[in-house]
C-alpha cells in the first residue's frame, strides 16, 4: 500500500471517490459546510486504485479530520492513515486533532476510542440543522438506528 498527499496530478480521482462514498463534495460539521474537493488529504493506493483517504483542514493548533474512508476494513488503512495525519499535526504545531462522526456509526466510535481520541462532547439533535444544508443526509444510518446527534472525539498531541 502506498500512502500519499492529496495534488493537483490526483484530484479529480480523490474528488470522484469522495463522491462515491460521501455523495457529495459537500461535508456538514457542527452546522457548518466545508468543501472537500478542497481538502488536504492522504490517500491510500494499491495498484492505482484508491483504497483508503483521509481528508483534514488546519485551522490554529487544531488539525480536525474531514473525513476517514477503507474499502478494505481491518487491514490496518485507516490506522495508517490517521498515523499520518498524527506526524503532519505534529510537524504542523498543532495541539490536538478533532473530528465528528455520528451517533449510528458505532464502527466510527470504537475505531476512534481504540486509538486514543477521547469522547468530548455531544451536539443533540445536530442533524437537523445539517440536513437543512444537506438533505441528502438520511434520516436512519447504520445498523437502522435513527441519524441524530453528531459526537465530538479529540486526540491530544
Amino acid at each position: 500500500m502506498n500512502y500519499i498527499p492529496i495534488s493537483d496530478e490526483n484530484r479529480t480521482m480523490v474528488n470522484d471517490f469522495i463522491m462515491e462514498q460521501w455523495y457529495s463534495t459537500k461535508m456538514i460539521v457542527r452546522g457548518k459546510e466545508y468543501d472537500l474537493s478542497m481538502a488536504d488529504g492522504i490517500l491510500a493506493i494499491e495498484n492505482s486504485q484508491i483504497k483508503g483517504l483521509i481528508t483534514y483542514i488546519f485551522y490554529g493548533d487544531v488539525c480536525e479530520i474531514m473525513s476517514l474512508d477503507s474499502l478494505e476494513p481491518s487491514k490496518g488503512i485507516g490506522t495508517a492513515l490517521i498515523q499520518q495525519v498524527i506526524e503532519i499535526s505534529k510537524k504542523s504545531g498543532c495541539k490536538k486533532i478533532v473530528l465528528i462522526t455520528t451517533n449510528d456509526n458505532i464502527n466510527a466510535i470504537r475505531f476512534y476510542q481504540k486509538r486514543g481520541f477521547d469522547m468530548i462532547r455531544l451536539y443533540h439533535n445536530a442533524l437537523d440543522l445539517s440536513r437543512k444544508l444537506k438533505p441528502e443526509i438520511p434520516l436512519i444510518g447504520e445498523n437502522d438506528i435513527p441519524l441524530r446527534h453528531e459526537i465530538e472525539f479529540e486526540l491530544q498531541i
